[in-house]
């Protein structure tokens, strides 16, 4: 027996005489006597036979700053609630100025022509080949209008009058509200611009609901249309609150909430 002699040595005299009486153990007896117990990674006292506990869900992984560096003098931005804030801002490790996060205005038109929507083919990501009305984000130094103006030039090639405001819509999950114009073209003439693959005029039933870029530019065209078939016209505003995870275009992506037409 292998295993009894590799301890030959460290047995005392007389425990060594009656191992050399034994009568040695079958193999198989052996085999089972000196088999190697496996361990179980759950308690000690529990059954071999018993199922492993579960393991603990991950740690949620720690909030990061969307203004990683510090505007001002390029130091890094930790995030930290500011004495007399609620909400954890983007605050410089060195110089402790505090940088908020603000909303996007993206404003646009919805130009009308002969009973008809100009909408523009997306030429660039995000929604690329999906029709939208032209639009875009606000640049500093210019109003709403002029801003909705100044898209539409450049999407459609379209020089427009502002007719009146349509609708404001918010939509808090991304940061952004939206100002929708209604405008009218100063000539009939409109081409794709840069952004644009290609323009066109829908007649309200046939706008392609299914090919629309945005949920923002759906529930305008809803409005609008709802609006026209009544004979009114209103100013509409609304929550867009987008559901997590979902498609921009999802139809069933959003909910509209406070819709306010006045």
């Amino acid at each position: 027996m292998l295993l009894l002699r590799s301890h030959h040595l460290l047995l005392p005299h007389a425990a060594r005489l009656l191992l050399r009486r034994a009568a040695p153990l079958p193999r198989a007896a052996a085999a089972a006597r000196f088999r190697p117990l496996r361990m179980s990674t759950s308690n000690s006292n529990s059954s071999a036979s018993s199922p492993a506990a579960p393991s603990p869900p991950p740690a949620p992984a720690a909030p990061k700053s969307r203004i990683p560096f510090c505007p001002a003098c390029g130091s890094p931005t930790k995030l930290a609630v500011p004495d007399g804030d609620e909400k954890m801002r983007a605050v410089c490790s060195s110089c402790g100025r505090v940088h908020y996060e603000n909303p996007k205005m993206v404003v646009g038109c919805l130009v009308e022509h002969e009973n008809k929507v100009l909408l523009c083919r997306r030429k660039i990501e995000p929604a690329y080949g999906l029709w939208t009305l032209p639009a875009g984000y606000l640049e500093v130094g210019e109003s709403a209008a002029e801003g909705a103006s100044r898209e539409t030039l450049e999407e459609a090639c379209a020089d427009v009058e502002i007719v009146s405001p349509f609708a404001q819509l918010d939509i808090p999950l991304i940061g952004q509200s939206y100002i929708i114009f209604r405008a009218r073209m100063k000539t009939p003439n409109f081409s794709p611009g840069v952004e644009s693959l290609e323009c066109a005029l829908f007649a309200l039933d046939d706008i392609p609901f299914d090919s629309l870029a945005f949920s923002s530019i759906i529930v305008t065209l809803r409005m609008y249309i709802e609006d026209v078939k009544s004979g009114n016209i209103k100013f509409h505003y609304c929550t867009i609150n987008k559901r997590i995870g979902a498609g921009a275009s999802d139809l069933r992506s959003f909910d509209i909430d406070n819709h306010l037409a006045v």
